[in-house]
């Protein structure tokens, strides 16, 4: 009989961390929802040149997700129970640097965090990243303002109802209000209120609500109407300036075609290119996800294009996001869970990332 000797043991693996390639503005952070399993959330970290997945951050249970200014770091807002889905719940903001997707820090919020569609005005940094905002709800309407540099809560300021965190400048955050005004709070150096203001109506609630996810602009937001119309709003003064309100659709065509959507418009600032899913419908659509992808120009308020997503073998497509350099790409993320990668200026599919998650319904680009 042949005994053959033992071959030597293997040498033993060790896990180590690589920090991820130089930052590019071809990267898209994904967010998904995990609707089937909602106490799983994920944040994908995909890259639009090499269609690779870099990374993923853990994010609990129906958190808001948001990137500092500098982009450096992904904010998580998200709420944990002891027992998985039930026992002791802690809300808690987690801190992840961006060059390692390594948590390094957390803020254990009050338990009241608002759990609601993404939005990027759940969780928000003042301009200046000196504040973190986060919107609560418990079901009275307030918000908590943070130190992210400290990871302490400052305190928190009531809003008589309205809700939603909406920064803009180093110190002041709004709030969208049932009446279709913009509540104003401006903070001290301590984060303590120091002035509020409410506007005039700048949108009709009853008749014509607006989608609660803004989009930024080069001033402020743009906030679209379920029937089509823009309504831009100016912070770069004292006050909130609002334009007169143009529509996405003819006369023919309202209340027909729609915008609907979960993220549902980008804008690329330098271009003044504002996309938006589009889709047939009626009254109750509006999550229904878009058909075509229609692009326009914000100072003529012309429309430039019309993309059909079918012809491009893409299913609706539920959220959008642009990215802001020269040669810019347009991610597009569908009800099947795929996020295409297409040229922004020309709609050509580059293309199409299979199962990016369970539901990607906002996508952030740093």
């Amino acid at each position: 009989m042949l005994v053959q000797a033992a071959p030597p043991p293997l040498p033993a693996e060790h896990l180590t961390v690589q920090p991820l390639p130089p930052k590019s503005p071809h990267w898209v952070y994904v967010f998904d929802d995990a609707f089937d399993n909602e106490i799983d959330a994920r944040v994908h970290l995909f890259d639009g040149d090499t269609y690779r997945r870099l990374g993923q951050i853990d994010a609990g249970f129906v958190p808001s997700v948001n990137l500092s200014p500098d982009g450096a770091t992904t904010v998580v807002a998200t709420t944990y129970f002891a027992r998985g889905s039930r026992g002791t719940r802690t809300d808690v903001v987690e801190f992840t640097d961006n060059t390692t997707l390594a948590i390094t820090g957390e803020i254990v919020l009050p338990p009241k965090r608002a759990e609601t569609s993404p939005s990027l005005f759940n969780i928000a940094y003042s301009a200046d990243g000196h504040f973190l905002y986060a919107a609560y709800v418990t079901p009275a309407a307030s918000f908590g303002v943070l130190d992210p540099a400290r990871r302490a809560v400052l305190g928190e300021i009531d809003t008589a109802g309205c809700v939603l965190v909406i920064p803009w400048g180093p110190n002041r955050v709004s709030s969208l209000c049932e009446s279709g005004r913009l509540l104003t709070v401006t903070l001290d150096t301590q984060g303590h209120e120091a002035a509020r203001a409410l506007s005039e109506p700048f949108f009709d609630p009853d008749g014509d609500p607006v989608f609660v996810q803004g989009i930024p602009t080069t001033g402020g937001y743009a906030f679209l109407s379920f029937l089509g119309e823009v309504h831009e709003v100016d912070l770069s003064g004292a006050q909130p300036a609002f334009t007169p309100p143009w529509s996405l659709v003819s006369p023919a065509e309202k209340g027909r075609w729609r915008p609907g959507a979960e993220q549902v418009g980008a804008i690329h600032r330098g271009l003044g290119r504002l996309y938006v899913p589009m889709h047939q419908g009626g009254e109750g659509t509006h999550k229904d996800g878009g058909t075509e992808i229609w692009v326009f120009d914000m100072a003529s308020h012309r429309r430039l294009a019309r993309w059909p997503v079918h012809a491009a073998g893409l299913s609706r497509v539920h959220a959008v996001q642009v990215s802001q350099d020269s040669a810019p790409i347009l991610f597009a993320a569908t009800e099947t869970s795929d996020v295409a990668v297409l040229d922004a200026l020309s709609g050509r599919v580059r293309h199409v990332e299979k199962h990016l998650g369970q539901t990607p319904w906002m996508m952030l680009n740093p």
